[in-house]
Parts: structure tokens; C-alpha cells; sequence
């Protein structure tokens, strides 16, 4: 018997890849014999390390020679002979790589503007009250009727090593977003940082680029226990630490999504966004932190701002850093 290969498309940031690992948990469940390979931008396949599931992955280098090595890919999946190419993606560059990919099922959503070249066009909605995860699923109906599985990341042994000798109780804290409407303001975190019981460490993490605003998350508070790992650790390794964690609390971001892929005890703060749009946390403990206010501006659209369009950024500072704080274990 031929086993079936699979590619799965993804080459959005690093949130949408962890999100589409739930595909391929469901594939796995649904088709263990699968030969799955899975295409990611370049920089995003670190997360994918040690997952038992994948048979390859691929990259998409888009800032260097973005469409010369998008024909080179397109050569290399017509190689590989796929039966099934899954494309989570609504953009035109990944439609055609679905759509002159050769595979006999080529499945992807209908507002991708070459899904006319897809044999199963699957509708996506926002703002239906499904998660993103459930939008995904649709796409896999085709081929299998598999129960949706939660998104998953696997660190290694060597990547929990750095909760080897952690004997108190911590937190973590991801304080940084792209976007600014995103991020929970400085002087907030710097409240809630106050706040947060001496006897529990906090542990900053984040990209290199993060490593300043730990810094000033540090200057100047009067909680003594807070390191600093911003540009620190790998991706997996953030998510193994997190995982331990007694709470992390994080911004409508990344570290959010990593949380999910780990089951990792989450309160997610949101401020121009709202989960309803279908990408809050998915652990088993998970909260949400957002003003009570009834603000007619929020949300103020799907993705961030560089500054609040109304001026005010009342979405993230008429947040209640107390009750973010009792949602911490005792």
C-alpha cells in the first residue's frame, strides 16, 4: 500500500505556523501512515525541531530572491509528487503553489484568488465564532473525518533544561508585540509586575529586539526576582519554560500560541483585538484579560496599529492589572 504524502502550506509568522500544527495532530490521528512535509517561511522552522509527524520541512525564503526561490519551490513540490497539497493560506503566491502543484487534491480556502484551481474550495469566514483552528479543520474534511486536535509543539530534553533547577515557584511575562495597539502598555506591566507576590520569579522572555523593554520592565521595580531573557532562548525553548510556569501572561501574540502548543497555564491580555476573532489561547487553563469598559472603537480592526487611531488607548489601560493578579495560583 502507497502511503499518501501530504503537503501542508503555512508560510505566514510564527502564531499562524503554531496554529496549523493542530493540522497536522488531526492528519497524523486521521491517516497515521501519511507522509507528511510541511512548507513554512524561512526563520519559522526551528519551532517545527524534533516534531514526530513531519517527514520534511520546507522553506520559503521571502527576503531573499522572494519569487526566483518561489519557482524553485514550485519545482521541488512538483518533484515530490504529493497527493494532497493543504493550503491554509489566502494569498496568491501560495495558490499557486497549490494550484501547479500536481497533487490530486488541492484543497485551500475560496478566498484565496487562485482557488479557482483548487479541487475543493472551502469557505472562510471571520467573526463566525469559530477558532482558527476550526477554520483550518474544514480544509481536512476532504480527506479525513479525524476529531480536531489542539495545536502542538515538542521541545526536547535539552530545550526544559533551563527548568532543571528552578525550585521556586514562576511567572512568565511576554511583553512585546509588532503592533502597538497589541502590547500591553509599559507602566501597566510595570503595575502588574508590583503586584505580583516576592516569592515567585519572573522570567521576561521575547525576541532579541524585546531584550531593551525587559530592561525597562526591570528598571525601577520593586520586585527583586526578575530575569531578564529576551533574545535568550529559542522559541522552544520559551515554550518548555513557559510550560512549568505557574502563569504566564502575554499579549494577543506568539507566546500566546506557544502556550497553546504546550498546554500552558495562559492569561492572555487583549487590547485593540478581541478573541472573537477566533485566535485566544486554547490551554486548559487559559484567561482573558480585557477592559470592562464598552469602548464603540474596539475592536479597532483584525490586526494591530502603530498607534492608537483614536488617541486615547483606552482598550489597554483601562485594563484592571488586579484582577490579571488573582488569577495567579496561590
Amino acid at each position: 500500500m502507497i502511503s499518501k504524502r501530504i503537503l501542508v502550506i503555512q508560510t505566514a509568522f510564527i502564531g499562524d505556523v503554531i496554529l496549523a500544527t493542530s493540522v497536522l495532530e488531526t492528519l497524523h490521528d486521521g491517516l497515521p501512515q501519511a507522509e507528511i512535509d510541511f512548507l513554512v517561511r524561512k526563520g519559522n522552522e526551528p519551532l517545527l525541531k524534533g516534531h514526530p509527524f513531519i517527514r520534511e520541512v520546507l522553506t520559503w525564503d521571502k527576503k531573499k530572491g522572494k519569487y526566483r526561490h518561489l519557482w524553485e519551490l514550485l519545482g521541488l513540490i512538483r518533484k515530490k509528487k504529493y497527493h494532497y497539497v493543504i493550503n491554509l493560506q489566502r494569498y496568491a503566491a501560495t495558490g499557486l503553489l497549490t494550484a501547479m502543484s500536481g497533487a490530486h487534491v488541492r484543497i485551500g480556502f475560496d478566498k484565496n484568488p487562485l482557488s479557482y484551481f483548487f479541487t475543493h474550495r472551502i469557505p472562510h469566514r471571520m467573526g463566525d465564532g469559530r477558532h482558527e483552528i476550526e477554520r483550518n479543520y474544514a480544509l481536512l474534511k476532504p480527506i479525513t473525518d479525524a476529531p480536531l486536535q489542539k495545536p502542538r509543539l515538542y521541545p526536547t530534553n535539552d530545550d526544559a533544561k533551563i527548568t532543571a533547577n528552578q525550585h521556586q515557584p514562576y511567572l512568565c511575562i511576554a511583553p512585546a508585540s509588532v503592533w502597538f495597539t497589541k502590547q500591553f502598555p509599559l507602566e501597566k506591566w510595570k503595575e502588574l509586575i508590583d503586584l505580583i507576590p516576592s516569592s515567585h520569579t519572573i522570567y521576561i522572555v521575547g525576541a532579541p529586539a524585546d531584550y531593551e523593554l525587559g530592561e525597562r520592565l526591570i528598571q525601577g521595580s520593586e520586585q527583586r526576582t526578575i530575569v531578564n531573557l529576551c533574545g535568550k532562548l529559542s522559541l522552544l525553548q520559551s515554550a518548555a519554560l513557559m510550560r512549568n510556569a505557574v502563569m504566564n501572561f502575554v499579549n494577543d501574540s506568539a507566546p500566546m500560541h506557544l502556550c497553546s502548543a504546550v498546554d500552558a497555564p495562559v492569561t492572555a491580555i487583549f487590547c485593540s483585538t478581541v478573541p472573537a476573532f477566533g485566535y485566544g489561547p486554547l490551554s486548559t487553563i487559559s484567561h482573558i484579560g480585557q477592559t470592562d469598559q464598552p469602548l464603540s472603537c474596539r475592536p479597532c480592526g483584525l490586526h494591530g496599529h502603530r498607534s492608537c487611531p483614536e488617541g486615547h488607548f483606552k482598550c489597554a489601560l483601562t485594563i484592571d492589572v488586579k484582577k490579571l493578579t488573582a488569577l495567579i495560583p496561590q
